[in-house]
């Protein structure tokens, strides 16, 4: 029997080692059929303080497992100021975690960042979040027989056991729900359709008008999550890189406003999954792959989305216009997704005890086909 090669653990300290970070969860997650790398150069902008505006209220720290010179396991810690402002509880975070199948890897990468994040005065710490409640949350805990979509992670079935060794238990589930968008309309949802007609507009994004309708966005956002577990809102300057992101990706009839008697009160945004046109990437753009890239989401959209942002003002929770605007830009924009072939949408992601979504999901044919897990610790 071989030996295995002791482990270290190296923190991240130079551009040479954030790229060995970054290929990490090729070499551990590539033989499995399912997996997708996201594209590499997404990924050093997602983690640079000068391309990511979420570092103006927040900052990370990074590590590296090696087996002699074998890179085996990486994760991340974070600490978001903006969060410790709202709730004043002392909760750092974790994530970009993937190592091999071994205890010991595991224990030494989250020991790492507990111990950074106890120097920093946290005294619980959930994750994983990449980077932010905002970004990618949670671990897969089931559904892995299938891709990932565009913006959702992967894992493999042991991360979970070995978070857990690790001191860590459930903290909150979170859903991706598949849903076919040629879907019949439930007579519920004709029915509060044909109520809301008279005072509801849903119209599609304006491009001539980008930046405002991107503000009306964020606000509409910020005020329909406000109450959700673990909620931090946008800053402005993070929507607007958001917005300028996607817009590369979405067609303005791919995100729908509705407003009430002329004031905004809903939206919904979808986006082609663009996991379907770099699965054979390898996570490289370069040199060709941005012709294949733009050529996918052009001239072949793929044939499944996500909906990753969706909101309705809070003062209408409750109301029965309620879930008649959530249907009616869901309707809205379902049309356009069905004529560019789409066949499978994912709304992602949705907490598991966030009843009134789920259950607006499941009316329209949805169902839960993976979880994801944020766990939570407190340190001592």
């Amino acid at each position: 029997m071989n030996t295995p090669a002791p482990l270290r653990i190296v923190p991240l300290e130079s551009k040479a080692e954030l790229g060995k970070f970054l290929k990490v969860p090729n070499a551990i997650l590539g033989s499995d059929p399912n997996w997708i790398s996201p594209l590499l150069l997404e990924r050093r902008l997602h983690l640079g303080a000068k391309t990511n505006p979420w570092f103006q209220h927040a900052r990370w720290k990074g590590w590296v497992a090696y087996r002699g010179d074998q890179p085996v396991g990486r994760i991340s810690a974070q600490i978001d100021y903006l969060y410790l402002e709202r709730y004043e509880d002392a909760t750092g975070f974790f994530g970009m975690l993937d190592a091999e199948d071994n205890p010991e890897t595991f224990a030494a990468l989250i020991d790492a960042a507990e111990q950074w994040l106890r120097s920093e005065g946290i005294k619980r710490v959930r994750g994983p979040l990449n980077l932010s409640i905002n970004d990618e949350v949670g671990l897969l805990v089931d559904g892995f027989d299938t891709p990932p979509v565009f913006m959702m992670g992967h894992a493999r079935p042991y991360y979970g056991e070995h978070i857990e060794s690790a001191g860590y238990a459930k903290a909150k589930d979170v859903l991706a729900y598949m849903v076919p968008p040629d879907f019949p309309a439930p007579k519920v949802m004709s029915r509060l359709l044909r109520s809301s007609k008279q005072t509801v507009r849903v119209r599609p994004l304006d491009n001539a008008r980008f930046d405002e309708d991107l503000a009306v966005l964020r606000e509409i956002f910020n005020d329909a999550w406000a109450d959700n577990w673990g909620f931090v809102p946008f800053t402005e300057a993070e929507f607007k890189d958001l917005g300028h992101s996607l817009k590369l990706l979405i067609a303005p009839e791919l995100i729908q406003i509705a407003e009430v008697d002329g004031k905004p009160a809903a939206f919904v945004a979808a986006l082609p999954n663009v996991n379907e046109v770099i699965k054979d990437f390898n996570g490289k753009l370069f040199p060709f792959n941005w012709i294949k890239l733009l050529w996918g989401l052009k001239k072949r959209f793929p044939k499944s989305a996500r909906v990753p942002l969706m909101g309705v003002r809070r003062s209408f929770h409750n109301t029965p216009l309620g879930p008649g605007l959530a249907f009616l830009v869901i309707d809205a924009v379902r049309h356009h997704l069905t004529a560019r072939g789409v066949e499978q949408v994912e709304m992602s992601w949705i907490l598991e005890d966030n009843e009134g979504m789920r259950n607006i999901a499941e009316t329209i044919g949805g169902r839960d086909y993976k979880r994801y897990r944020v766990y939570e610790k407190h340190l001592s």
